[in-house]
């Protein structure tokens, strides 16, 4: 069977998709992975036969995709939450087609079109995800396995990151200010942002093996964003989250819900309250691990990816 995958170029909506795709190909399947140019490298490496469709960099459009699913006529095609024109595109082939999702299922008004219809492979805990994508949804639910490349860490730490996009100096300095004051190593992915002097037992890099930081943290501390909740989630491990924008806030919300983590909106930051919260983080160990028991008895990549020919043409 060949199985065409697509998804935004950005960690964040791709990589939730590459342990399907890796056990699609492990199951003997012919995997194809549509996407920009921006998470080729680690999608070629695994042998995922990643190229761009026509000169889309970010966004795939039904237009974009045509000429390829007319090349390598799949049998399936998955596709991201962020890409509804796939699902376009392949309705007009004839070619039958599953969501996937990121995370628990974003809310309207974040700037991404809200997925409707279709079945989805859903990796939110059913605890955690939108009540109302339960009710009304048809789901295969498919445990999350965080996606990243392996990194040599030390517990105990403390992971910081802000992602790619939201990422500030003046949050992600008030932050390490915040943390630092605890005496623990802190490990901050920096997404690129510049910062001044550092702390000696604060550690910062652009890039970070996310999943590798997140099986050593005792705390991790975020923007509430799809991918770093959902790792942290499926490593039982405590959250701080400071929210910035898309989907950031209800995921937030969701986690302080379920006594997973504890949160500080834009205007409550300083580097005081960062301490605090982070201190206060600590009793929210038995959620977050619940919630990873949770997880780990959803279905693995590997058992859904020999159900997928059952939804091929």
């Amino acid at each position: 069977m060949r199985v065409l995958f697509a998804a935004l170029a950005s960690a964040g909506h791709a990589y939730p998709m590459v342990p399907l795709a890796v056990a699609a190909r492990d199951a003997g399947h012919e995997v194809h992975f549509a996407a920009g140019e921006h998470v080729h490298a680690p999608l070629d490496r695994l042998g995922l036969s990643p190229f761009r469709s026509a000169d889309s960099f970010y966004e795939i459009y039904a237009e974009d995709l045509e000429p390829d699913l007319k090349r390598l006529r799949p049998d399936l095609v998955v596709h991201g939450w962020g890409v509804p024109e796939v699902a376009v595109a392949a309705r007009r082939a004839g070619i039958p087609a599953l969501w996937h999702g990121f995370g628990r299922l974003f809310p309207e008004g974040i700037g991404l079109e809200r997925p409707a219809g279709g079945t989805h492979l859903d990796i939110c805990p059913p605890s955690l995800q939108d009540k109302d994508f339960l009710a009304t949804a048809e789901r295969i639910a498919l445990r999350p396995v965080p996606f990243a490349e392996p990194g040599d860490f030390r517990r105990p730490l403390i992971y910081l990151t802000l992602g790619t996009a939201f990422g500030t100096p003046e949050v992600l300095q008030t932050a390490i200010e915040g943390l630092a004051a605890l005496g623990t190593h802190v490990v901050v992915a920096t997404g690129g942002v510049t910062l001044g002097a550092l702390p000696p037992h604060v550690t910062a890099r652009a890039w970070v093996p996310q999943a590798a930081a997140i099986h050593h943290a005792d705390l991790v501390v975020h923007h509430g964003g799809s991918g770093t909740t959902v790792g942290a989630l499926a490593a039982g491990v405590p959250q701080l989250v400071l929210p910035q924008g898309a989907d950031q806030f209800a995921n937030a919300d969701a986690l302080l819900t379920a006594g997973a983590a504890v949160r500080l909106l834009p205007g409550e930051l300083s580097a005081d309250a960062v301490t605090d919260q982070a201190r206060k983080a600590s009793a929210c160990r038995d959620a977050a691990r619940a919630l990873a028991a949770e997880i780990a008895e959803m279905p693995s990549p590997d058992e859904v990816a020999r159900e997928l020919p059952k939804h091929a043409k």
